[in-house]
């Protein structure tokens, strides 16, 4: 029986809604907490026993919600929720890992629930581990094949300073201060870069550590970072993000 729900989900509207749903088809059920970060997610799962579910946003206000399960375990089952990412659909949908898109309809919320009630803990856990490991890639991404005239050219991952994405059209700009397109949205490059090497800095940007010329404070807490020098681009780290970065920089 699922009572104790946790929520997390950066955007107001769309927890109001899980919330508003969660009464009508779960009535004696309670919303323990609505987090909006990984940051505060991270706290939370190693301060508090395990709810009966979560519901996780896929995209965070500092990241995507995987990094949460690379830094604490979590052993209770996960309805994820998201607006985009169809190839994710698939890889959720493959592992047996309830995944639902937004606005989530209470139809849906309702067979999820119903059906994580049927399953055992064992299973939900082996379905996480499966799907974590399907979009974790063991070889990240060394170069994209791009059409190029009438033909294809190859730009090496390596000889990225940043990706942005404006107008919803992700742009690659090259240490040489060249650019590309690149298919991809900032999502998708995120799960198939290497996180050692690449730092996703906000919604609008992706960053190679080798492009970074200086980090400033910034007020409220945030960080302002001065990336390759021929960059247009204002690149500012959240709060909740700057601890996290901090720690990238210096591993």
């Amino acid at each position: 029986m699922i009572e104790k729900i946790l929520i997390v989900e950066d955007e107001k509207p769309n927890a109001d809604r899980l919330e508003r749903l969660i009464k009508v088809i779960r009535p004696k059920a309670t919303v323990l907490e609505v987090l909006d970060s990984i940051s505060d997610s991270v706290i939370w799962f190693n301060t508090h026993e395990k709810p009966d579910v979560v519901m996780m946003d896929v995209r965070l206000s500092d990241g995507l919600s995987f990094e949460i399960f690379e830094q604490v375990n979590i052993n209770c089952p996960i309805i994820f929720t998201t607006a985009y990412d169809e190839y994710a659909v698939k890889a959720f949908k493959y592992n047996s890992i309830d995944y639902l898109l937004k606005p989530v309809e209470q139809e849906e919320l309702l067979t999820a629930f119903t059906k994580l009630e049927a399953l055992s803990v064992d299973s939900h856990q082996k379905s996480l581990e499966g799907l974590l490991d399907f979009l974790k890639p063991k070889d990240f991404r060394s170069r994209f094949l791009l059409p190029y005239k009438d033909g294809y050219k190859t730009v090496q991952v390596s000889d990225i300073a940043f990706f942005y994405s404006k107008l919803k059209i992700t742009r690659a700009k090259l240490f040489s201060g060249s650019e590309e397109t690149i298919p991809l949205t900032l999502e998708e490059l995120e799960l198939q870069l290497n996180p050692k090497t690449f730092f996703r800095a906000n919604r609008q940007i992706i960053i190679h550590i080798d492009a970074i010329q200086q980090v400033h404070n910034y007020f409220n807490g945030k960080l302002k970072i001065d990336i390759e020098k021929n960059a247009d681009i204002e690149v500012i780290i959240s709060r909740d993000k700057a601890g996290l970065f901090k720690s990238w920089m210096d591993y």
